[in-house]
Formats: C-alpha cells, structure tokens, sequence
C-alpha cells in the first residue's frame, strides 16, 4: 500500500483502508512505559537553551537523549583536556634555530645588497629623469599654491548657492555667510604668503652667502623635490629591482569547488544532499612557513583521503595550480577521511632548495639526525642512519643514487665511521666517496662480484666480533646492549659505526652464483647489523622480490620511496599496506626527480626532496672529510691503500684446495683443522681465511658442516666439533662439473 509520502498522487491514497488496518492497535503510555523501565527521559525544549533537566524529572537513572544538545555538548574547561592540548612555542620557530635565523638574516642581507647595487648604478638614469620633471614639478606646486591661497577649493560651492538664489531668495543669505568665510580665509592666507616670501628672500640671501657645496647641495633637493612632485603616476621614478610573481590565495571555496570536480562518489552524493562543504574546514586555511597554504579538509563520510591523492593530477587542474605545487596527504592520525592539502607557491620541483647545511662546515654524528632534505613546506627534513637500515627505490632516473650518496656523505662527516661503497651499476657514481672509503668497488664483473662477497664476509666476521665484544661489556657501560656513542668513540673496542651503500643491490641478489650468499649476509647485516652500529644501505631501481628479498625488505627501518609505477613496487619499499593507507610514491610525476617518501624516521612518511649534490660538490665534500679523518687517524681500508684478497672466494678452487688438504685417511676433518692446512697450502690466499669463512664459502655447493668426530695434531685434542666430510665434497665437485662450473646455484 503506498503512501502520501512515497507516491507523488496523494490524492489516490485509501485513508479508509488504513484507518480499518489499526482499528485494533494497542496505544501505548510511553510515560508509563519509561516508568516501567526504571528511566524518566527529560523532556528538552530544542529550542531552549536550559538543556539541563528539572530535579523533578530526573530520577536514579536519569537519561540523555543521545541527539540532545546536552548530548551533543562539548567539555568547556577540562584538566584532561588541557594536558592533553597541544602547547605553542613561546619563541617562534625562525628565532629559536639559529640556522633558519641565519639563513633569513643572509637572505635579507643580500636582497638589500642587490637593490642598492640595482638603484646605484641607475643614480645617473634618475637624476635625468628628475631633471626633466622638475619644471612640471614646479608648476604644479605653483597652481597647487594659487589654488589654497585663492580658496579655489570652494568656488563650486558657491556658484551652486549663486544658482539656487535665483527660484529661492532666501539662499542669498547663505552666498553671504559663504563669501564672508572666504574673505576671512583669503585675507589670513595672503598674510601667510607674505610672510613665506619675506623668508623665502631671506633665505635666498643667505643662501647667495654660503659655501658653494651647500648652494649645490640645496639646488639639488630642490630639484628632486620638484622632479618627484612633477612624476606622472603611472610613470615612477625607480626602476623595479625585483619583480614578484604573487601566487593567488586558495580560499576554502576554491578548493571545495576543486574537490566537487574530481568527480568522487562520495563527495558528489554529499552536494547533492545539499552539503555545501563549509563544514569540511576543521581550521581555517593559513599561510605556512611563507611558501604556501595549509588546509585540513574533513572529507564526507565514506571518502577516504587516499581517494583525492590518486586524483592529484586531476586536483591540481582543478585548482588551476601547475601539478608540483599541490601536494595532498592523508592525515591518517585523525582518521583516513583527514585530508591534509598543502598548496606552494612555486612548483617544488623548479623551486630553488637552500644549499645542504653540511655543504661547507660541520661534522656529523651518526647517532644525531642530520639533514636530507625539505619537505614541501620548505621545512628541513632529518634521517638518523644509526640503528636503521636504509632502503631506496625508484625507476630509473628519478634520484635514488644522489638519494643513496647523500645519505653515505653524511656518514662520511663522522670522523669515527667506517663507509663502504658498491657502484654496482659501475658508472662512477659513488666514485667521490672512495678517498674515505674502507672498502669501494665501481662494476658488476665477476671480480667485482668476488670483492663484494670478500667484503660482506669480512662485515660478517665483524658482526659476530662486536656481538662478543658487546656481550662481554660491564652492564653499566652498555645497559642495553647495543652501541652506544660513547662506545663508539673508545678506538680500543673497535665498536664504530660501519655504513654500507649498494648501488642497484639486485645485481647482486640476482646473481646466478652468489645470489644466495649476498641474501644471506645481507638479511644478518639488515636484522642483526643495527644493534652492532653496522648499517647496510640500498639502493635499486627495480622494486620486487627478486631485487629485494622480503628478509630484507620486511626488516629496514629506513625507507625513501621515489617515483615508482604500482603499489607492488610502492609497498616493497615503504612497507606493506603503505599504498593501502594512502602513502603513494606513484602520485609523483616524471620531473619530480629528487623527490619521494621518506618513512621510518618520524610517526609518518613525509613527502622529501633531497639536498641536490653534485659530483665536483661532492669530491668538495669528500676532501673535507678525509681532512677530518686524518685529524682523527682514521684512514684505513681502500682509502688507505690496502685490499682484500679475492682468491679465497673463488667457487672454481675452493673444492679443490679442500679436497688437496683432505687425504684419503681423513674422511673427516674439523673446520679449523682445515682451514689451517689451507693456509699452509696457499699463505697467500688463505691467511687469516676462518672457520665460519670456510663454511660460507662451501655453502652454495651445497657442502654442510656437522658434526664429525677428529682430532687436532698440533694440541692432540678430539672429540666431536664441526667439520666436513670428504665424500660431501666429492659429491659437489661431481655436480659443479656436470653442471658446467656454475656451482650448486644454476
């Protein structure tokens, strides 16, 4: 049965019908009702201010109604809601850091320098044009004069009075009084102008008797005065020094029109409900840091703000701004419907970045943040390499290596580190770091390969040293267990921080040989490394699970996300969900080089444009810091001269040399047994080569160690330890060699 209100005919509707329908319904007392259920509701005047109810009509368990005002009422004055309330700095921000004071006062320096170089150098241009105006400039003084003097100002006045007498009589009193006024003004004006020539003659006189600097000197002001007077107004005497391009302001109108053009489901159902967005706005749209505008939009119910971050492009033409100054997050500390949009004044790309604070002076202390970048606001944004592994991906040509190499020269200021630097993409573009530089390799040849293994063997080995050293420390000089600064600065221990930086890791992980190896040394150093101040960076262009296993990709801290072309990719690096949660490196377009999402160092990601560092400002950089390294004593590894064998690592004769050193009376051999009797069959290979080293090296061939019973002629000791089996070695001899030489990996 239809209804008035849901058929638009009301007329047709059966009242008859209807009424019969509930002839036998039961009315209900709700008062008595309510009384039954123990709750009196209090009955609220919607309309009145006094939400309170009556003592009368409360009782034990007196009710609010959930959609009352009292209801619907915020705590005023609450001392949870004080402490819980946000404190704003005393001192502003620009007077409490000196770099950003100091910036401004330079800023400020040089834009006074500039216009008075600009204006002095025109001083000759000015003169001219001054010289030219001032006889206009002199009459117009002369006529303004006449005019005061003669009261020119009121004869309209009067005229109009003369006109009106003619129909009214009367008015002829009022030309009287006018006329009078006029005389009396006329008279005591005249007075004062003789009195001005009396002084303008003596003035003249003395004038005539003064130093030649002073006439000229006067003749001068006279004529700028003149000449400023004589100006036309659309012509100025200065020339422009600086012209300013002042971006439009954005107006909660314009971005709610913005939005309604984006075309979102959601948003579109709220304005056709009527919705016309003003309560959108959670605070009114303010300036920020004097480069943009700062707006938090409260989206309708239903619209998450990741929605509007995929329609950048399309936003950003909706707001007619060019597409690198609209820069819209979600603000997922509120709820995922918290639109923060910010709107530059410049495009962040072309925008001009203040050079990096360690450009020139300064050191870096590895357990401090120090500067990467600045966020679109222009703030600077900080990363703390120390305790943190650090992952970065893009497509090609996007930053990552400029990324990668500004995050190792920072590391390369901290006079106590050690830095070691793969370019595996082998173009030299980790090359300004190798005078500081422990260990550095530019190529992805099998050599290359082999001094990558060494290294990452060799950061293996000091891995399991500093956790020996770190476990044997007194509890009150390292309570947590992990390095700590003043650890690291005690030489004796040997605990300071180590960095590595991979250029394009995948070439590594995917390496038909050693793939296996790097993965594993490089998932120890990426979850145990930290703790031990050892840090691994890296750097790839191909986001996947190839490029980045998920051991390491589920365990860096880090992460600086560029452009990248799906949410695979995306969440690969900044982490799983990230794409889901609105973090999109994807929004980022072609020319945003430079530009991505550094997560892990704060609560959330922020949008990063990295300080731009060039290779000669680099080797600048370098030098500066190897002179700090000198200081401290603190030049070794490649930088030093020195290397590390290569040999040792090679899959062609690691089986046979330990197979040589096997005889067929010894089925079985303890590991440190082996490896010195390696080291008396090749010094110049094997020396120094350890148990664990021996083992990592047999791994790929699918050798084990285990337990095996032997003993060791040089102490006379035996029992059961680790070791190897010589049949286990025959076996992966028997497999490299059907397999071609490529080892127990095809």
């Amino acid at each position: 049965m239809t209804t008035p209100h849901g058929n638009p005919n009301a007329d047709d509707f059966d009242w008859t019908a209807a009424e019969n329908e509930v002839a036998d319904a039961e009315v209900v007392d709700l008062d008595a009702a309510r009384s039954r259920r123990g709750t009196t509701a209090p009955q609220v005047d919607p309309n009145s201010d006094d939400t309170e109810p009556d003592e009368d009509e409360t009782g034990p368990a007196a009710a609010v109604m959930v959609d009352s005002i009292a209801a619907q009422r915020r705590p005023r004055f609450t001392l949870a809601g004080f402490r819980d309330a946000t404190r704003v700095p005393i001192v502003p921000s620009w007077l409490r850091s000196a770099r950003e004071f100091g910036g401004n006062l330079a800023w400020a320096t040089g834009f006074g320098l500039h216009a008075l170089a600009y204006h002095g150098v025109r001083v000759p241009k000015y003169g001219v044009k001054l010289a030219v105006r001032a006889p206009r400039g002199f009459a117009c003084m002369c006529w303004g004069y006449n005019r005061w003097l003669w009261d020119l100002e009121g004869e309209p006045v009067r005229q109009s009075v003369v006109r009106a007498a003619i129909d009214k009589p009367e008015e002829a009193k009022m030309y009287d009084r006018l006329t009078n006024k006029r005389d009396r003004r006329v008279r005591w004006r005249g007075m004062v102008t003789l009195a001005l020539i009396a002084a303008l003659v003596a003035a003249v006189g003395a004038l005539l008797l003064a130093p030649t600097l002073a006439q000229w000197s006067t003749l001068a002001a006279v004529l700028v005065l003149c000449g400023i007077v004589g100006a036309p107004a659309d012509k100025p005497l200065l020339d422009t020094a600086v012209v300013r391009r002042d971006a439009a302001p954005l107006t909660s109108v314009e971005v709610f029109t913005a939005l309604a053009a984006l075309n979102i489901k959601g948003i579109n159902d709220a304005i056709r409900r009527g919705d016309n967005g003003k309560r959108w706005f959670t605070a009114p749209i303010s300036r920020e840091n004097g480069t943009g505008w700062h707006a938090e939009v409260e989206l309708p119910r239903g619209v998450t703000a990741s929605t509007v971050v995929d329609k950048r492009e399309e936003l950003a033409a909706a707001l007619t701004r060019p597409l690198g100054c609209v820069w819209p997050e979600v603000n997922a500390e509120v709820h995922p419907g918290m639109l923060t949009l910010f709107v530059a004044d410049k495009d962040l790309s072309k925008s001009k970045q203040g050079p990096w604070p360690l450009l020139k002076t300064g050191t870096v202390n590895l357990f401090k943040p120090f500067a990467f970048g600045t966020d679109p606001r222009g703030r600077v944004v900080t990363i703390t390499l120390m305790f943190a592994s650090l992952i970065i991906g893009s497509i090609p040509r996007m930053g990552k290596t400029f990324a990668l190499r500004l995050a190792l020269l920072g590391a390369c200021l901290d006079p106590r580190s050690w830095v070691l630097a793969f370019d595996l993409k082998g173009t030299g573009d980790l090359r300004p770091l190798e005078p500081v530089a422990h260990r550095y390799r530019a190529g992805d040849d099998e050599e290359d390969i082999e001094y990558g293994i060494a290294a990452m063997r060799e950061m293996r080995a000091e891995l399991r040293r500093r956790t020996k050293v770190i476990r044997e420390l007194p509890a009150d000089l390292c309570p947590e267990n992990k390095v700590t600064d003043e650890l690291a600065s005690n030489r004796k221990l040997g605990l300071h921080p180590i960095v590595i930086g991979v250029d394009e890791c995948q070439v590594w992980f995917e390496h038909p040989k050693y793939g296996d190896e790097f993965e594993e040394h490089c998932t120890d150093l990426i979850k145990r490394g930290p703790a031990a101040g050892i840090m691994l960076g890296l750097g790839t262009q191909r986001p996947d699970d190839k490029s980045l296993p998920t051991g390491i990709s589920a365990n860096a801290v880090l992460r600086f996300c560029l452009k990248v072309m799906g949410y695979r990719e995306n969440d690969m690096v900044l982490g799983q969900s990230m794409f889901k949660n609105g973090i999109k490196a994807t929004m980022f377009a072609r020319r945003d080089r430079g530009i991505g999402y550094l997560a892990g160092e704060g609560d959330d990601p922020v949008i990063t444009r990295t300080f731009k560092i060039d290779n000669p400002t680099a080797k600048a950089i370098v030098a500066r810091a190897r002179t700090l390294r000198e200081q401290a004593g603190n030049i070794t590894g490649h930088a030093a001269g020195h290397t590390i064998t290569t040999d040792a690592v090679r899959r062609d004769t690691i089986l046979e040399d330990t197979l040589a050193v096997m005889s067929d009376t010894d089925p079985k051999l303890w590991s440190t047994v082996i490896v010195k009797r390696l080291a008396a069959l090749r010094p110049d290979v094997y020396d120094g080569f350890t148990a664990d080293q021996l083992r990592e090296a047999l791994k790929p061939h699918g050798v084990k160690t285990g337990q095996v019973w032997g003993s060791d002629p040089d102490t006379g000791e035996s029992g059961n330890r680790k070791g190897i089996t010589r049949a286990h070695l025959q076996d992966a001899l028997t497999r490299r060699d059907r397999n071609g030489g490529s080892g127990g990996r095809k």
